[in-house]
């Protein structure tokens, strides 16, 4: 049963880490379109450099929030609803942001275009910077009591180990959303948004050519500069000052210094797209990884009284529920990253500014004429 939960703990890890190496770089670029981009046509390279990976990166977080869900019902429990309103704005977000790129090219219009490349932008910068303060929060501990379900009484600390696991436990936020955010948490909100920039730029520089490759170029050395000396104060902030795990230093090691070397080719002397990139992508995934080791062993931690902690065991499903999560975890994730790298292979040229054409769509004129709407005639 433990060994079960440490499993699915460490796969939940896994897909976060997937999710933010992949849609990080594509926050990235939508961050960039006001920036690397002064036109339409740059704006659509920009676009398109995401534009067959964005959708599918996706799938991850969903499939992070399923695994949660599924593996770890009372630790979902708790985090939707002590983080409802966070959690509420990053959906309003995503929608958002799917809504921007899915009809940007549905009229023939630049300035439809441009409105939609505003609002892909807007969000682009929101997601990474809640969900910063989100996992900070898992880090830093909340305001989180045990509460007892019949009565609604609040338990004492001492007597939590007694009837934990018993049924009629539950564990609840009770500082309220503005108990969020405090100066660790907004410090990691801010990191996570100049990371996630930092990690497009080094993608635009890989995937584009032409101006938005030389404008990504300039900005690569000092965004990515920032965006490191951000997260060394974050991550050693929190080891220190909420973090017991001295193994959680391993991954904290491996993230310093693989930002480093991602800041290091990224300076004119030493510049190396492609490096920078992959140093980047290994600088994420240690951070992710520290993230969970500050966590362990519990899912949620208690800022009130350790005792009031979720720990990984009493938030986890059943043995049976995670047995059958495994078997099919075995059998479809494979397939699930084989068809991702694929994707990534196949469409792995760059996107040049020779290769962007005007975006087809309907004409707005014949729009409001009722012409080319719903029937396609002319």
């Amino acid at each position: 049963m433990e060994f079960l939960s440490i499993l699915w703990f460490i796969l939940i890890a896994v897909l976060w880490t997937v999710y933010l190496v992949l849609e990080g770089f594509d926050f990235g670029v939508g961050m960039l379109l006001p920036i690397a981009a002064k036109n339409d046509r740059e704006r659509t390279q920009l676009v398109r450099s995401i534009g067959p990976h964005w959708d599918g990166n996706e799938v991850w977080l969903l499939t992070a929030g399923g695994a949660t869900f599924a593996a770890f019902p009372a630790w979902y429990a708790t985090m939707f609803s002590g983080m409802y309103l966070a959690l509420f704005l990053i959906l309003v977000l995503l929608i958002v942001r799917i809504t921007a790129i899915e009809w940007r090219s549905k009229l023939r219009s630049e300035r439809w275009r441009a409105n939609w490349d505003w609002f892909q932008t807007v969000a682009s910068f929101g997601v990474p910077l809640v969900l910063g303060v989100a996992f900070s929060n898992l880090v830093q501990g909340m305001q989180i009591e045990a509460q007892n379900r019949l009565t609604g009484a609040i338990i004492p600390p001492e007597q939590v180990a007694a009837v934990a696991g018993d049924g009629t436990t539950v564990y609840n936020l009770t500082g309220g959303f503005f108990s969020l955010f405090t100066p660790f948490t907004l410090l990691g909100g801010v990191m996570l948004l100049l990371v996630c920039l930092s990690h497009g730029i080094q993608f635009v520089s890989l995937k584009t050519d032409g101006l938005v490759a030389e404008r990504a170029n300039r900005l690569a050395g000092p965004v990515s500069v920032v965006a490191t000396l951000l997260a060394a104060v974050w991550v050693v902030w929190g080891q220190f000052a909420y973090s017991a795990n001295v193994l959680a230093w391993i991954p904290l090691v491996i993230a310093a210094l693989a930002l480093i070397t991602s800041a290091a080719f990224s300076q004119p002397a030493l510049r190396s797209p492609g490096k920078a990139f992959a140093a980047s992508a290994i600088g994420i995934a240690s951070a992710v990884a520290w993230i969970f080791s500050a966590m362990a062993p519990n899912v949620m931690k208690s800022a009130i009284a350790p005792e009031y902690s979720l720990t990984i065991p009493l938030a986890s499903s059943t043995n049976g529920t995670l047995t059958v999560m495994t078997i099919v975890a075995v059998v479809l994730v494979p397939i699930v990253l084989a068809y991702t790298l694929w994707s990534y292979w196949v469409f792995r040229d760059r996107v040049g500014h020779r290769d962007v054409t005007p975006d087809s769509g309907l004409w707005p004129a014949k729009i409001r004429l009722g012409a080319n709407f719903l029937t396609g005639k002319q």
